[in-house]
Formats: C-alpha cells, sequence, structure tokens
C-alpha cells in the first residue's frame, strides 16, 4: 500500500504491518481497492483480483485502463447513478457500508458487472478515504436480465393473448393457482357481484360459486364447477395447452349456450398461471343441433326411403316377369298354333297388353329419376285443352269398355279452350290419373272427368280445375298420408291383382308442383276416390278451331310419301319399315348417321319427304347426322323435315333433339296412330 503509507511519519512496525496486509489483500479472492473520496478520486491501492477483473497484468496496465480513478473505473454511462447513491447511503449511516451494481469495461473491451461493497473514513494523514470490495457478477446479472426478457416477453404474450380474447369473450380472467389469485380484465354483469371492476383480485378458490348457483342451469352447473378447480384444471392443462366445456345460462326463462376456455400461459411442467374466457356460443350450439336434427332425419327418410326402394324392387321383379312371362308364354303358343288364325290373334292381343304394361313401368322408372336429377323441365307452348281431353277419352275408352265403365266427360264449364301449357305433361298427368280411376274402379263402375274454368286471375290467364272422379276400392284412411311418396303401393301386385310401380302419383304430384298448381284428394275405402288438379294457364283470346280430318283424295295423297327410315338395329328395322309400307309409305333406310347424310345429299330435292330418325347410333349418331343435314349447301335439302325414333325418351333427350334441328321427337317402340298424326301434321306444313 505504498500510495497510502507514507513511511516517513510510520515506524518499522508500521510499515511491516502494512506490508502483512498488502500481501493479505493480494491473496484475497474478490476485487479489493482504494480510492480518496475527494479530488480526482485517486486510486491508491488495488489488489491482483482487481487487476484480474479488468483483465490486467500490473498495475501500470491498470491506472492506463482506468486513468488511476473511481471515476474511470466505472462505466461512463453508470457513474453519475453510482456516486450519487454512494453520497445517499453515506449521508443517512454514517457506519454502515454502502451497496451499488455497475459496469466496468475491461481491456480489451468487454463490459462487466461489478457488485460494489464500499466503506468511506476519514484518515488523519491522508484525507478521506474509501475501502471498497468488489464482486464480478456479470453472469448472474446476464441470467437476471434474462429471466426479465423472459418475464416480459410472457407478459406481452399473456397480455396480447387477453386482447384477442376480449373481441369474442365477455368476461376474461387472469389467475394464478400456486398464489390462489385471480383478478378480472373484462368482465360481463353476470360477475359484477364479485368483481367491482378490472382492478378487483379474488381468491381463486370458490370465486364462481355464485355465478354457478345464480346463472347457469341446475344441470350444468355440477360439470362448470369441476372445470374451474384447481386441480382438475392442472390435470387437463398437463396433457393440453387448452381446454374448454359448454354450459347453460338460464336468462330471461330461457336457456342460452356460454363457453368457458381455459388457457395454460405460465410453465408447461408445472401450471400455475392460467386466462379463462367465457364467451356465448348460443348461435353455434343452437346451428350445430339444428344440423344434427336434420342429419337425423335424413337418415330416418333415407332409411325409410331405402326400405321404400327395397319393396320397390321385389315389386318391381314381379310386376315385370309377369308381363314378360306374358309375353314368353303368348307368343309359345302362337307358334304352336300358327296355323290357327283366331287362336294367334287372341295371343297377339295379349303379348301387346303385356309390352304395353311392360313399358309403362319402363317410362315410369326413367320419369322418376329424371325428376330426382332435376333434369325435367317445363316447356310452355300453345295447346287446346279440348284436344288433351279428347285424346284422353281415346285413350281410355277400349279399356274402360272391357270392364264396362261408364266414361263420362264434362266440359261445360269451359270458356277458353286453348291456352299456353306443356301439353305433353299436362297430357301425361290427366291420363295417370284417369288411367287409375279405370283400373281400381270394378266392373260396371263410373268415372267422371271434369274440365271447368273457375275464375280469371287477370286478363292473360285463367285457373283451371281438372277432376277426375271414381266410384271405385278407395283409399284407405292410414295410407292418404303417403300416397304421393315415392314407391309406395297400397296393396303389391300380388295382393291386389293390378299392376303398377307405386310412382305414378309421385310423378303426377312433381309435374304439377313444376307447373305451379296444386293436387288434392278425397277418397274412403270402397267409396271410390276423387282427383283435383288446380292450375293457372295463360289464355289464347282467339276462337278454337278444332283439327279437321283430310279427304280421302289427301290421305292417299300423303300415304304416297317417301321416308327415309334411319335405324341401325335390324329386328327394329325390319318392324318400322313394315309398319311404314303398311300405312302406304314408300321406305328407303339407312344403318347409321352417315349413311343418311349422304343419301339425302345425293338426293334431288323432294325425293325424300320424311326423315325418321334414330338417336343411338354406331359411326355417327341421330344428332350430328341431324346437325350435318340441317348445314347442306341446298336449302331445300337441309330443310328436310327430321323426327326423332328414339328409345331415348326423358325431357333432356327432347330438348336435345329440337336443339340439334329435328322438328319432333318420338318415343320408341313406335305407336303408329301416334306417328301417323304426326306425319300428317308435319306432311301438310312442308
Amino acid at each position: 500500500m505504498d500510495g497510502l503509507i507514507n513511511q516517513e511519519g510510520y515506524s518499522a512496525a508500521d510499515i511491516q504491518a502494512a506490508d502483512y496486509v498488502k500481501k493479505l489483500a493480494n491473496k484475497m479472492p474478490g476485487g479489493f481497492f482504494i480510492y480518496r473520496a475527494t479530488g480526482k478520486e485517486e486510486i491508491l491501492y488495488a489488489n491482483k483480483s482487481m487487476l484480474k477483473i479488468f483483465n490486467c497484468q500490473t498495475m501500470e496496465e491498470f491506472r492506463e485502463i482506468t486513468g488511476n480513478s473511481f471515476r474511470g473505473l466505472v462505466h461512463p454511462d453508470d457513474i453519475e447513478e453510482v456516486e450519487q447513491s454512494i453520497r445517499e447511503q453515506i449521508a443517512d449511516n454514517d457506519d454502515d457500508m454502502d451497496y451499488v451494481e455497475y459496469r466496468i469495461i475491461q481491456k480489451g473491451g468487454e463490459v462487466r458487472w461489478l457488485e460494489d461493497y464500499g466503506h468511506f473514513t476519514q484518515h488523519d494523514y491522508n484525507g478521506n478515504i474509501f475501502y471498497v470490495f468488489v464482486v464480478d457478477i456479470t453472469e448472474r446479472k446476464k441470467r437476471q436480465l434474462q429471466e426479465k426478457e423472459e418475464q416480459l416477453q410472457e407478459q406481452l404474450r399473456r397480455l396480447g393473448m387477453i386482447a384477442g380474447l376480449s373481441i369474442d369473450y365477455e368476461s376474461i380472467f387472469y389467475a394464478d393457482l400456486d398464489l390462489d389469485r385471480i383478478q378480472a380484465y373484462r368482465i360481463s354483469h353476470r360477475f359484477r357481484h364479485k368483481f367491482q371492476d378490472i382492478n378487483t383480485v379474488c381468491p381463486f378458490i370458490g370465486f364462481d360459486e355464485e355465478y354457478a348457483k345464480k346463472w347457469v342451469h341446475p344441470s350444468d352447473r355440477g360439470s362448470l364447477l369441476q372445470a374451474t378447480n384447481a386441480d382438475y384444471i392442472r390435470q387437463k392443462l398437463s396433457k393440453n395447452n387448452s381446454f374448454h366445456i359448454n354450459y347453460r345460462i338460464i336468462q330471461n326463462e330461457k336457456e342460452e349456450y356460454l363457453q368457458l376456455r381455459i388457457v395454460n400461459i405460465g410453465n408447461r411442467d408445472h401450471v400455475s398461471q392460467i386466462v379463462m374466457g367465457y364467451r356465448s356460443v348460443d348461435d353455434e350450439i343452437k346451428y350445430e343441433l339444428e344440423q344434427k336434427k336434420m342429419l337425423k332425419d335424413a337418415l330416418e327418410q333415407a332409411k325409410s326411403s331405402n326400405i321404400a326402394k327395397n319393396t320397390f324392387l321385389s315389386n318391381m321383379s314381379h310386376d315385370i316377369r309377369t308381363p314378360m312371362n306374358a309375353i314368353i308364354g303368348f307368343a309359345t303358343l302362337a307358334k304352336k298354333h300358327i296355323d290357327e288364325k283366331e287362336k294367334v290373334r287372341e295371343y297377339l292381343n295379349m303379348i301387346e297388353t303385356s309390352s304395353d304394361q311392360l313399358l309403362r313401368l319402363i317410362n315410369d322408372v326413367l320419369e322418376i329419376s329424371s325428376i330426382e336429377a332435376d333434369k325435367m323441365q317445363i316447356e310452355e307452348s300453345e295447346c287446346s285443352l279440348l284436344d288433351i281431353i279428347q285424346e284422353i277419352q281415346s285413350a281410355i275408352t277400349p279399356r274402360a269398355s272391357e270392364k264396362d265403365i261408364d266414361l263420362s266427360l264434362n266440359i261445360s264449364g269451359l270458356k277458353h279452350y286453348t291456352v299456353y301449357s306443356d301439353r305433353q305433361k299436362l297430357f301425361q298427368i290427366l291420363l295417370r290419373l284417369t288411367r287409375n280411376a279405370v283400373k281400381y274402379t270394378e266392373f260396371k263402375g263410373k268415372v267422371s272427368i271434369t274440365v271447368k274454368e273457375t275464375e280469371s286471375t287477370d286478363r292473360e290467364h285463367a285457373t283451371y280445375q281438372f277432376i277426375v272422379q271414381d266410384n271405385g276400392i278407395g283409399i284407405s284412411e292410414s295410407f292418404m298420408e303417403h300416397i304421393f311418396e315415392p314407391f309406395e303401393r297400397q296393396q303389391n301386385t300380388t295382393l291386389s291383382g293390378i299392376y303398377g310401380t307405386g310412382l305414378g302419383l309421385t310423378i303426377t304430384k312433381n309435374i304439377v308442383d313444376m307447373m305451379g298448381g296444386t293436387i288434392e284428394v278425397t277418397s274412403a275405402s270402397g267409396q271410390g276416390s276423387t282427383f283435383i288438379i288446380t292450375l293457372s294457364l295463360r289464355i289464347q283470346n282467339r276462337q278454337f278451331q278444332p283439327f279437321q280430318p283430310k279427304s280421302q283424295a289427301q290421305a292417299h295423297a300423303l300415304q304416297q310419301r317417301r321416308i327415309l327410315l334411319v335405324e341401325d338395329n335390324e329386328i327394329n328395322l325390319e318392324i318400322e319399315v313394315e309398319l311404314l309400307q303398311d300405312a302406304g309409305f314408300l321406305v328407303d333406310t339407312a344403318t347409321d348417321g352417315s349413311i343418311a347424310i349422304e343419301k339425302i345429299a345425293n338426293a334431288k330435292p323432294g325425293y325424300y319427304n320424311l326423315v325418321l330418325m334414330d338417336i343411338q347410333m354406331p359411326v355417327m349418331d341421330g344428332y350430328h347426322a341431324t346437325s350435318a343435314i340441317r348445314r347442306l349447301e341446298n336449302p331445300l335439302l337441309a330443310n328436310i323435315p327430321i323426327v326423332a325414333l328414339s328409345a331415348n325418351t326423358l325431357d333432356e333427350d327432347r330438348r336435345k333433339s329440337m336443339e340439334c334441328g329435328m322438328n319432333a321427337h318420338l318415343p320408341k317402340p313406335v305407336n303408329m296412330p301416334q306417328l301417323m298424326e304426326l306425319v300428317e301434321k308435319i306432311l301438310t306444313t312442308f
């Protein structure tokens, strides 16, 4: 301690003691130095540990790096605060050691933290002096700073989470399970009794007991209180970062669904700090319950539909095999009795009847499939109600006569015969109802068809009622609610002896709905049934002119016309050629669309008067063939009438035929009266 002791003022014993203290100080594990408390705060002594703290080898290096003063020893940014703290501590307690922490800059530029314990004393010879003990606390300080940074980040994360939750949550709390504390960040009116404002801090245990008792549905109180139990929370959050529970509250005598979500925002190994959010999920839960109910209803409906379809397939198997068996059986008998003309005619009539039954079965299945696939459309055109009713009467009369049924027609209530509607669909639904009436009416019964115009909705429209009434077997009360359901029949074919798919009334109801009308039915077992279809139709305000049949000379002229029949199936081709020739037409044939185009293109205008075009054919189908014919350069050839004659009978098939340029679309098998009527109309127009 050479700088501190003036050897001239001390005895040899004092100097020896000072050397001993110096040696002792150099062996101290921590830093030790002495500096003057006044003036330039000159450093009088520093032990070896102090030199090591500053990364110095000699005292000269230490003096150079510190300027040999206390102010040069402390980091420039810390010196004012450190000296102020030392002065205040000395003023408060002269006998105690002062304590400060500050940074230093080592030789080499590294910044270190020191812990400073100093003692101020007044020396007789050297004035006011500080004795200082220091410890390098850099590593500890780094850990503290890191912990503070982590705490800050955690706090920011927690606050960010709370801020995000506050958008949707009506109540938000922060809780520390270890400290048994809970603080509100957002409060709904249901928690106001416990938390006056967001600064209120309460014990966590039991904080929601009053809330549960006052607001929560009795059936859900237990599960909610369990969810806010500290042990239960720790158990749940030890596996996942969050969990939730839905429960009901009672408000204004109505149930409302809420959700409590609890999130771990602290240490995952030891759950203590959590955020709790309460929000309304009433709309979500009710929507979910509604969807579940819809799914359940759909499942029940699907099961019911599946049962109905299975029943339908069972009935169809029987109903298809029955006419097929008749066709095969009577064909065999006809071959066996080929020379007995009367018997063969009878067998052929039975084959024709069975074929009609089979065809209706197939048509019904195809039509309901089209309806379910949403492919059926209403196409409005001008039509005559009188024509439609007369056609229905003509179609039904033979069957009614077989059963000696009195079939009556009443159109006295009609004012406007000509309307705009989908003629085919209107004819179809009325024919189905009338055919059913005859089918389910016993021998010598009565069936009536009534059409009346009940009122005019405006100048362009009128309301029509189509009433089909019979005194047949009727419909039981229990079956009435299922009458329009698909595949349903009051009795199957085996029990009733009457053929049918159970689709007819379903198809009728769907078509009536598509036309914007209604269908009503009244019936009783054994007393008959009444079906009433009500439609609003656009009227044509002109006098109806019924179709006048041609004279014999005109009819003969029509029969001399030449038809190009386009058909790839040999059997169909043979049958159709013979039918057309029997009707008096000259017939030429083509087995695919490309041959038909070639024949038309090479023919003189007027050679062919009409083309009957199949649709599905190899090489080129009927659609493409028709389009190609319409593109021929000679307009007299390009505009030849073309009628589709196809087994494709759905609405979209008819529409596609019209789009590619055909004039009409007729179904297979060929209905000769229908074909003859259409051919007559087309050929008298062109």
